[in-house]
């Protein structure tokens, strides 16, 4: 049957690393896609660990250790080997995959020291999605379950800015998808893509995520779901937390607050298609799949407190000069230093004589602070973490900020934002306080209140 595909009967599924990291977790992936009657486009990411061990090799190739690249190799090849061996049942899939398994690993061991470029490290980062995809599409059609592979590289295009060109790949996986008019299902890579030298690039770590986001949004599909270990966004860090619960519902701003400032379910990046097209967005967990989740999605009825997340290795600088008093544009001259070294700034506060101000990228600190020595006296102070406390704060002041200061007034702030978001109060302490901070807000904000609920 042909389906329309410009109208919302389309489900777009993610599984990360975590869910298709073992033979038990593919096969689990395997039954929860044949579980949908619904047309799907499946996502998938390397298996968990295969990204960083493939980066690994890069690394080794490019400082000419080709031996212990080799070794890295060998290692990856033999763990390639292990899935398929007890994965496949029958002779043919096992064949067909150590055909494919070897294939990939031979083009990792034809690249030399000599022979490597950005382009090439690229191409080995590349093989970790090629391979778990190649390993899903064989499980589907060993369980005779119709599905067709359909390659990244042939539909998702990055700009000059490397950012994703949507109508390019709008028509490009359109025009793929129409060629199969009885198929329902398609299984593609995330993470990977062309850039405009129609070069094999990335969407940068985290993003699977982001290449369902992409794809949902291209295909106006009815629903993306991103299937991970955990059940769906929580109210707070279960790493850290006890008695913490899944939001069964969020708005997109608040979950783009969230993922920004820590929460580790979503690249931040991930859900800007989906929001920018009303694609609403649910959180899965693979290995509770009837779990509800998370809802993500505009309509969501927003809550005075819905979450709190923590995002660590944050690095405070203060700029303080008398200049600044009454003076215009200094604050340009200041963001210009980050903006020329690359840094992205989280948090600033000002007043009438000092600028503090946060970064979680330190590559290019002591360049940034040589410059800021020409504005004024420069104090830095790292092992840092933000707070950020995600809800619909503004629309629901009463008592809010009471609730939350009056929760830790034994913890020493070091800065707090508010107001440049409707939905984030952030505020920054020491790292060594982090996990204290956490377990206050939770007991203060969820456990002795009803101001906010799933």
């Amino acid at each position: 049957m042909q389906q329309n595909y410009n109208v919302k009967t389309m489900l777009v599924l993610k599984f990360g690393g975590t869910s298709v990291g073992s033979v038990e977790n593919l096969k689990k992936v395997a039954q929860i896609v044949e579980s949908f009657d619904e047309p799907k486009l499946v996502v998938l990411s390397a298996m968990s660990g295969v990204t960083n061990t493939l980066q690994k090799i890069s690394n080794l190739l490019k400082s000419n250790q080709v031996l212990e690249a080799h070794e890295e190799m060998d290692l990856l090849h033999q763990k390639y080997k292990k899935v398929a061996q007890e994965l496949f049942d029958t002779n043919n899939s096992f064949y067909d995959a150590n055909v494919m398994i070897n294939y990939n690993m031979n083009l990792l061991y034809e690249y030399k020291e000599t022979d490597f470029t950005d382009g090439i490290e690229k191409l080995i980062l590349a093989q970790g999605e090629i391979v778990s995809t190649n390993l899903f599409q064989l499980l589907l059609q060993e369980r005779e379950s119709s599905s067709t592979l359909i390659s990244a590289l042939d539909f998702m295009q990055i700009d000059k800015n490397k950012e994703p060109q949507l109508d390019v790949i709008q028509g490009r996986l359109e025009k793929i998808i129409s060629n199969y008019k009885k198929e329902s299902t398609f299984i593609t890579q995330g993470f990977i893509c062309r850039n405009i030298a129609n070069q094999v690039d990335n969407l940068q770590r985290g993003g699977s995520d982001y290449t369902a986001s992409i794809i949902g949004a291209v295909l106006n599909a009815k629903e993306i779901q991103i299937w991970t270990d955990i059940d769906g966004m929580h109210n707070n860090d279960p790493r850290y937390v006890d008695n913490t619960f899944s939001i069964e519902e969020i708005s997109f701003d608040e979950a783009a607050e969230l993922a920004y400032f820590g929460a580790k379910i979503l690249h931040p990046q991930s859900i800007i298609p989906a929001k920018e097209r009303n694609i609403p967005v649910l959180l899965k967990n693979t290995f509770k799949p009837d779990a509800k989740g998370t809802l993500i999605h505009n309509a969501a009825k927003t809550n005075a407190i819905r979450a709190i997340a923590a995002k660590d290795n944050i690095t405070a600088i203060k700029i303080k000069s008398y200049r600044m008093l009454m003076a215009y544009g200094f604050l340009n001259k200041i963001f210009e230093v980050f903006e020329q070294h690359q840094t992205a700034i989280d948090m600033i506060t000002t007043s009438e004589v000092a600028v503090s101000l946060t970064i979680d990228n330190t590559t290019k600190l002591n360049q940034i602070v040589s410059d800021l020595e020409g504005f004024g006296s420069i104090e830095v102070d790292s092992d840092l973490s933000i707070i950020c406390i995600a809800g619909d704060i503004a629309q629901n002041k009463k008592g809010i900020t009471a609730k939350i200061f009056s929760s830790l007034q034994d913890i020493p702030i070091r800065m707090i934002s508010y107001g440049g978001s409707n939905y984030n109060l952030s505020f920054l302490v020491k790292t060594s306080d982090k996990v204290s901070v956490l377990n206050l807000l939770n007991q203060g904000l969820f456990l002795n209140t009803t101001v906010a609920s799933a």
